[in-house]
Parts: C-alpha cells; sequence; structure tokens
C-alpha cells in the first residue's frame, strides 16, 4: 500500500501525464473532431481509418484519454493528501516546547533578557506580536511559556489551492466531454426551430448586416426569442461575442447566409416566333406554379444556384453564395407532359433554353440538346431573390462553469503561494534570577529579508517598549 501511494504521489508521474496530455491535446487541436467519415477519408485518404482507430477523431471522449485525465487526478489528489497534513498542523497546530537548539538554528534568531517577571514578558511580547497581526498560540510550563506566533497561515495552503483548482478543471473538462453538445441552427426571419435534447425552441425575429462604409461586413446583429411551452419568455438580440444564455444553453452568432433553395425568381415566358408574346411569372424555388397559357400550363423550377459552375464530374454545384453567374433548372409542363427542362442563366438569357422531352440527343452544357428541336417557347430569368438567414450556434456546456470555477482557484492558489507567504515567530521565556530569558527563532516561507526586517523591529520593540 506504501508503494502504491508513493508512485501515485510522484512528481515524476504528474510530469509525464502532463507531457503526454499535452501532446494528445495538440493531436486533438490539429486533427477536426466529430467529424464524418467521408470527410476523414477525403482529408487523410488511407490514414482516415488508423485516426479513427486510434480515438483521434473523438479524442477527448476516447477511453484512452479520458484515462490519463483520470490518473493525473488521482496523482493529484493523492499528491495533496500526503502533504496535507504536515502542513495543517504547521498552520493550526499547538505551541510545543521549542529546544534553545531549535531556535538558534532558525532565521533569524534572537537571545537576551527581558527585566522583570515571566507574566510582564510574556504581555510585552504578547503586544508587540498583536500589533503586527501575529496570531498567538501559548503553552505554559513550569517557569516557562512557548508562544507560537503565525501569520499569513493559508499561504502554507496555495499548491494545494492550485491542485484543488486543477482537480476542478478536469471534473468541468469531463463533464463538457461527455454531456457537452453543439449544434448550427440556419434560420430566416420568422422561423422557429427546435434546439437538440432541448425542451424550448427559439425564433428569429429579425436578422440584420451592418456594413462598414467601404463595404466591409462590420457586425451581425439576430433578434432572437426563447420559446417554450408555446409561450415567448425571452428576448435579445444575438451579436458577435454577445451570446444569449438559457437554461445552460449559449447560442452565438456564427454566420449568416442567403436562403436560394427558397428563392423566389421572376421570370419571363417568351412564345416562339411571336415575339410580342411575353408572359411575366413569379414563382418560388420547389413549387409549380399554373402559367394560363394554352402551350404551357405549368412551370417548375427545381433548383436554383447562385454562382454556376460544373465540377468534377460535370455535376452542378454553386461556387459560391454570392450571386455571380445565377442560374435555374426549369420545367415547363402542358398538362401531365414535360414539353422541356434546361438551365436558364440571368446573364445569358440567350444560353440553353432547355430542351424538347423525349429527344435522345447529346447535351450541351447549357442544357440545349444538340440537334434537337428548339421548345415551342423559352424561359427568362429577370430577377431573382431569396431571405437571409442567420446562422446560431446552440451550445451546451455543463462543464464550463466547474472550468471558470476551477480557474479561478488556480489563481487563488497562485496568489496565496507566491503574494501571501507565512511567517512563523516562535518564542521560549524562560524565568530566571532578576529578570526573563528570551529566546526566539523565525522562519518565512518566502520574502526573508522583509521578515529579517520586521523580526529585528518587533524585537527591538519588546527590548524597549514604547
Amino acid at each position: 500500500m506504501r508503494s502504491l501511494v508513493k508512485f501515485f504521489s510522484s512528481v515524476k508521474l504528474a510530469i509525464v501525464l502532463i507531457i503526454l496530455i499535452t501532446i494528445a491535446s495538440v493531436v486533438g487541436t490539429l486533427i477536426p473532431q466529430n467529424r464524418g467519415a467521408a470527410e476523414y477519408a477525403a482529408r487523410y485518404g488511407g490514414l482516415a481509418g488508423f485516426f479513427t482507430g486510434l480515438g483521434l477523431t473523438t479524442l477527448y471522449r476516447s477511453a484512452w484519454y479520458l484515462g490519463l485525465l483520470i490518473l493525473f487526478a488521482l496523482n493529484t489528489v493523492v499528491c495533496t493528501l500526503t502533504r496535507l497534513g504536515p502542513k495543517g498542523r504547521r498552520a493550526f497546530g499547538p505551541a510545543r516546547t521549542a529546544a534553545p537548539q531549535a531556535l538558534a538554528a532558525m532565521r533569524p534568531n534572537v537571545r537576551f533578557r527581558l527585566p522583570g517577571t515571566l507574566d510582564e514578558a510574556r504581555a510585552r511580547v504578547t503586544a508587540a506580536l498583536r500589533d503586527r497581526r501575529y496570531r498567538l498560540d501559548a503553552k505554559a510550563g513550569e517557569g516557562r511559556i512557548d508562544v507560537l506566533a503565525r501569520k499569513r497561515r493559508l499561504g502554507w495552503f496555495g499548491s494545494d489551492v492550485v491542485h484543488l483548482g486543477l482537480l476542478v478543471v478536469l471534473a468541468g473538462g469531463l463533464a463538457s466531454g461527455l454531456g457537452g453538445r453543439r449544434a448550427d441552427l440556419a434560420l430566416v426571419e420568422g422561423q422557429t426551430a427546435g434546439v437538440p435534447r432541448a425542451a424550448f425552441q427559439v425564433r428569429l425575429d429579425k436578422f440584420e448586416t451592418e456594413y462598414y462604409p467601404k463595404g466591409g461586413v462590420k457586425d451581425w446583429k439576430s433578434r432572437l426569442t426563447v420559446v417554450e411551452g408555446g409561450a415567448d419568455v425571452l428576448t435579445r438580440v444575438v451579436e458577435v461575442n454577445e451570446p444569449l444564455r438559457y437554461k445552460g444553453y449559449s447560442f452565438y452568432q456564427s454566420g449568416y447566409g442567403t436562403d436560394w433553395n427558397a428563392a423566389r425568381l421572376d421570370l419571363e415566358i417568351r412564345r416562339r416566333g411571336d415575339p410580342a408574346f411575353v408572359k411575366p411569372l413569379t414563382v418560388r424555388t420547389g413549387v409549380r406554379t399554373p402559367v394560363d397559357d394554352p402551350g404551357v400550363t405549368s412551370l417548375l423550377v427545381r433548383r436554383f444556384v447562385p454562382d454556376f459552375v460544373l465540377g468534377e464530374g460535370n455535376q452542378v454545384r454553386s461556387r459560391s453564395e454570392e450571386p455571380r453567374n445565377p442560374a435555374a433548372l426549369v420545367e415547363a409542363w402542358k398538362g401531365e407532359e414535360r414539353i422541356f427542362a434546361g438551365w436558364i442563366f440571368a446573364k445569358y438569357p440567350d444560353f440553353g433554353q432547355g430542351h424538347a422531352e423525349g429527344m435522345k440527343a447529346r447535351m450541351t452544357p447549357g442544357g440545349q440538346a444538340a440537334g434537337a428541336p428548339a421548345p415551342p417557347i423559352a424561359v427568362v430569368l429577370k430577377a431573382y431573390a431569396a431571405a437571409p438567414y442567420s446562422v446560431l450556434e446552440a451550445a451546451y456546456d455543463p462543464g464550463a462553469g466547474l472550468v471558470w470555477l476551477g480557474c479561478a482557484l488556480v489563481t487563488a492558489g497562485f496568489f496565496l503561494a507566491f503574494y501571501w507567504p507565512p511567517r512563523e515567530i516562535r518564542i521560549a521565556l524562560e524565568e530566571t534570577r532578576g529578570g526573563t530569558e528570551l529566546a526566539a527563532g523565525g522562519h518565512a516561507a518566502k520574502g526573508r529579508d522583509a521578515f529579517q526586517a520586521e523580526f529585528e523591529a518587533l524585537f527591538r520593540s519588546v527590548r524597549r517598549p514604547e
């Protein structure tokens, strides 16, 4: 049992664990955490399986990382407890008889004779010590009194308070790693969304973007309302670094965008061979809109992309969220017959214009069937608009309070250790013929020069009281 305690209280073990935890934490910072398998495969290739198997992609919840933290916590607890008893006795233990040799070995020390009785010498020493805010404990014997004077006794426990703070931080980290969760909520104005694993919802009442005079984004502001039990309970404006907090959740402003998936498009239907025929139509993406025309009874915009480009494998994608090359995939129907489908471009109205259904021809990049007859109508994309959305990060961190408390304890412990050093003075008063013999020694953990000056001033006042 003793060897086990010695092992867990070892400073070497603490240093090794700190190094391992630091290296693991750096690795966890470099490798993105809690992502999908496809993302890891694309990023790391054949190493993705190796990283996943070692738990490096979920590092802060992996068994081996948590094991390191628990082992470090155990090391800290044992190290603290083995040293706590002797420190407690030194800080709060009673006065004991001090041998003359022990007092002479202390630095600083002093020895001289006082006139008067033992009780008078004791009163003179006690008054001088209390003037300097020492706490006293005395032990009286036959013709002798031993006085133990101490101040700043909590300074003995500075390192122990630091250890306690580290344990609280570790507990907070474990609570956050095992119980914490984060989710992104993308909301348009007026939209209400549930918060994962919470008994309330949030509604975006208003979203605005502020710009600098030169056009750069200055700030995003989201007016957010918490809805619980069907009633509004809290409304706050969320900005960058100014989150809304409710029942352990924090909602941060993390981004913004435009909801192009629900875009509103202004189109024109034109009949080929009849330049005078122009029919305006407003549609929404994904909604089949009736058209009052014998040739076309309805129109459907399957998809809208703000910045059209053909990617790998000729797959259509958007290079950005900005409408630099807006395009829409349009279908025209006559009853239940689709008469054409294809991409139309706002900046290039004559490019593409769909293809007639039923044609087995090769498609051009614009959607026109090579060698196919032109469809009976043309659709022109005149204008487009979409509601902006706000991206909010909902974070639940059950260990945040513990981490802050632990940091406060660590700070307090360092203050006690470095700026509140304990001071101790042991005095032996022994009655002799014609007076009282005084022998004293002092000890200070830090600031020994200042303590030496205080010690000398103290006993000068004892020798020659004012």
